[in-house]
């Protein structure tokens, strides 16, 4: 049975991730990816979860703090500033991206390519080998397929030494339906 975009998302980074690993969420959004990822590398491992919306931020903190997380570093600053929140040293278990715009919120703040290329860039430096950067590609809002088609050509151009690129998605479903970009970090 095929899976749904999310769902697969999940898979992928549960299949990736192992306990007491470092994984990002670079965009919390309402907490739902921050959640999952905290489950996955439990207590001694550790989340952390990026927004530039403080609204993002706040609905983050509460399911958090709901479900008595304590591995979980929130950080109200732009994906493409994780660099800046990383040490020379810190190894990424996994990452995940939902990109486009928070859901019931101001659509006109949106994610955008510069920022979302920079982001993975920085992830890439720092992210184990067989590690996986799942990035959600929601396209279908203004700004949208611009951040999708640089994307897709960043991807494109990525050494096949050195990284597997994977795109998932449904193509006979109207109203650009989300898919899924995969980029696995080879031995």
């Amino acid at each position: 049975m095929l899976k749904t975009i999310l769902d697969f998302s999940h898979q992928l980074i549960k299949e990736s991730v192992k306990k007491e690993e470092l994984v990002v969420d670079a965009t919390c959004g309402n907490g739902n990816d921050t959640l999952f990822l905290s489950n996955i590398v439990g207590e001694n491992g550790k989340v952390l979860a990026f927004d530039l919306q403080e609204q993002a931020i706040q609905a983050t903190r509460k399911l958090i703090e709901e479900n008595r997380k304590n591995n979980v570093m929130l950080i109200h600053d732009s994906h493409e500033n994780i660099g800046l929140h990383l040490s020379s040293h810190d190894v990424i278990g996994g990452a995940i991206f939902n990109l486009g715009y928070l859901p019931k919120s101001d659509k006109t703040i949106i994610t955008n390519a510069t920022s979302t290329i920079s982001a993975v860039n920085a992830i890439l430096q720092h992210l184990k080998i067989n590690g996986l950067i799942v990035l959600v590609v929601y396209h279908g809002h203004e700004g949208g397929k611009e951040e999708k088609d640089a994307l897709l050509k960043y991807v494109t151009q990525l050494s096949q030494k050195s990284f597997h690129v994977l795109q998932y998605g449904y193509i006979n479903q109207s109203n650009n339906p989300p898919f899924i970009i995969a980029i696995e970090k080879r031995p």
